[in-house]
């Protein structure tokens, strides 16, 4: 039996791992249950599970959330701030920990994981673009294993033999990475200078939170997949590519030299992604529809529009530069979309304030957590003032 802590659990990824889980109680059970502040929610979870510790992230929530578990019966401990989901990701309620806190703020927890030598599924994408090297340096101090959850990276994983530290050791030629295009696919920019966070947030094939849904409507998220493919699967970014695939059906593909080219097909459901992650290298029932291909009937492919959706080309560009230029990226990507959903900004200038800070990127690679951490928040406070020139 496998214990688990799921970090961000009142999110997409966490009510979807704790669906598969109930669905095996002889297999799963769930040691911690974390949030940022979302008290209801986290209680209503604790209620059902039954976890031996709470984590709260905002301090703010801690009486609150104490409040409302003991007026429910629920024994579980109740610990918070940055420093509990460290302590919770590392601790001995655990052995298997899901990282799915969006943003940067899962940075710490997840890196704690790994060097606690955790079994890792991670989702949490902007901890590898922000901080790769690190998490793989982590990962062999703590003699952990990673396996992703991000669908795409899934279905990499899933394409390539057990063992793959060296690609071309095992014939690998290319990833390519499907894009479901978001719901503005095919749109000009002059169609886009109106878009609404209602509007970009309605993806058409899978449920998600309103940060990712907009990352997915701007192709940010695919920018930040492409670079987290380059650290999982220590790929250049010479060998990773985007196709828009609009049925969402085809995860990802491999494409070895002998001409063969693997692919993982699925329903967009991200269970099957979290059910593999969870039994590997076993398999078990994710509670998701079999894909009845007959009914579907057709597979689409097309290059992405890079010229209308930037961020993709800023996410290679960012890749390619190195140093710190990946974390103010991903930084500026934060508080632009935040900005976007608070209606501060509008859509196109998402791109245009990450592609100025990327002007001002500095060069050196940070050398430890702090200085990634430095980086991140010098990043973010030039990110604001950008903001506010292109909202005035």
């Amino acid at each position: 039996m496998k214990t688990l802590a799921v970090l961000g659990a009142t999110g997409s990824i966490g009510a979807s791992t704790l669906d598969v889980v109930a669905r095996h109680p002889d297999k799963y059970r769930v040691g911690v249950l974390a949030a940022h502040r979302s008290v209801d929610a986290l209680t209503e979870l604790c209620a059902r599970f039954r976890p031996e510790l709470a984590v709260i992230a905002d301090a703010a929530c801690e009486r609150e959330l104490r409040e409302r578990l003991h007026a429910r019966g629920v024994a579980s401990r109740v610990e918070a701030g940055p420093h509990a989901l460290v302590e919770a990701a590392s601790g001995a309620h655990c052995d298997t920990v899901v990282a799915a806190i969006v943003g940067a703020a899962g940075l710490e927890s997840t890196l704690a994981a790994a060097r606690a030598g955790k079994r890792l599924l991670l989702a949490n994408k902007e901890a590898v673009v922000m901080a790769g090297d690190l998490l793989a340096a982590a990962l062999r101090e703590g003699g952990g294993t990673l396996l992703p959850l991000d669908s795409e990276h899934n279905a990499v994983f899933q394409c390539l033999p057990r063992e793959h530290a060296d690609l071309d050791a095992v014939g690998v030629k290319r990833i390519l990475l499907t894009a479901s295009g978001g719901p503005f696919r095919g749109r000009s920019a002059a169609e886009l200078a109106t878009i609404t966070p209602e509007q970009a947030c309605a993806h058409p094939n899978w449920r998600m939170g309103r940060k990712i849904s907009v990352d997915s409507a701007t192709l940010m998220n695919k920018g930040l997949e492409v670079i987290e493919a380059h650290h999982l699967f220590r790929a250049p970014a010479t060998r990773i590519e985007v196709v828009v695939h609009p049925q969402s059906i085809i995860h990802s593909l491999v494409e070895y030299a002998d001409g063969s080219l693997l692919a993982q097909l699925g329903n967009p459901d991200m269970r099957t992604a979290i059910a593999h992650a969870l039994a590997w290298p076993e398999r078990i029932d994710a509670g998701v529809a079999a894909l009845d291909l007959v009914r579907l009937g057709r597979l689409d492919f097309e290059a992405p529009d890079l010229a209308t959706f930037r961020c993709l080309a800023l996410a290679y560009q960012a890749l390619a530069t190195g140093g710190a230029a990946t974390i103010v990226l991903n930084a500026a990507n934060e508080e632009a979309v935040a900005a976007f959903l608070d209606a501060r900004l509008p859509f196109l200038a998402i791109a245009e304030t990450i592609e100025r800070c990327l002007a001002e990127a500095p060069t050196g690679a940070p050398a430890d957590l702090a200085a990634i951490l430095d980086a991140d928040l010098t990043a973010r406070r030039h990110a604001q003032r950008m903001i506010a020139a292109l909202s005035a």
